[in-house]
């Protein structure tokens, strides 16, 4: 299968880190569609028929807005960080709940010296995050296989951030309270820009996303939505 994405698209987001204004932008808007926007909607559409037979319940939308990949415009309206552009392209594969509740997805960054895949829930609010914990306390040892298990922990790491104190309502001397403390249930796999701009990614893609599975499927169950 002939390659997704090109050096072309890391370039771009090189310039652009450097140059990251609207008049910069406006003037190299053609070589923005051509080296990342295109591709990147080309492998959500790509993606599709592998992601349903990873999960029937996530979905692949190639459309420009309002789709799985993410916008290049920031919002600057809360930040002290005034740049409009993000420098790096976002994909997620959301779970078909996701725009109701805070539901699990599948992540592709693709970024300069920063590439991974990311599967998991970023940011539960306080009543899912509960959800999770419930079901790690629940169901120690399946936790223990989906986030332990060779097979998940040689390409995937969790990550984000961690409460300072055990959570209220939970064992301070539980095993996994580590877990427990956890404000993000998320796992990242590392990539290389090579492979990435290598023939066949998205099959290696789906290959990663299939490793990350059971641990999809655990936080599926946690919160109520199917897998």
């Amino acid at each position: 299968m002939a390659r997704s994405f090109t050096p072309a698209l890391f370039s771009f987001l090189r310039d652009l880190e450097a140059n990251n204004e609207r008049p910069w932008f406006q003037a190299n808007k053609d070589r923005y569609e051509r080296s990342v926007k295109e591709p990147a909607l080309g492998f959500v559409q790509d993606f599709a028929p592998h992601l349903a037979k990873i999960s029937p319940h996530f979905v692949a939308d190639p459309r420009p807005v309002g789709g799985s990949m993410f916008r290049i415009y920031r919002d600057t309206r809360f930040s002290k960080d005034k740049t409009p552009y993000k420098t790096y392209t976002g994909i997620q594969f959301r779970h078909e709940a996701g725009k109701d509740v805070h539901a699990p997805g599948f992540y592709l960054h693709l970024e300069p010296g920063a590439v991974f895949a990311g599967v998991g829930l970023w940011h539960p609010d306080a009543t899912t995050a509960r959800m999770i914990r419930e079901a790690i306390v629940a169901d120690p040892d399946r936790w223990r296989k989906v986030t332990r298990s060779k097979r998940f922990t040689d390409v995937y790491t969790l990550e984000g951030d961690t409460l300072k104190r055990p959570p209220r309502g939970f064992d301070p001397e539980h095993p996994y309270l580590e877990d427990l403390k956890r404000k993000d249930f998320i796992a990242t796999a590392r990539l290389t820009q090579k492979a990435v701009t290598s023939d066949g990614f998205v099959d290696e893609y789906a290959k990663l996303l299939k490793r990350g599975a059971p641990f999809m499927a655990f936080l599926c169950d946690a919160v109520g939505v199917p897998f």
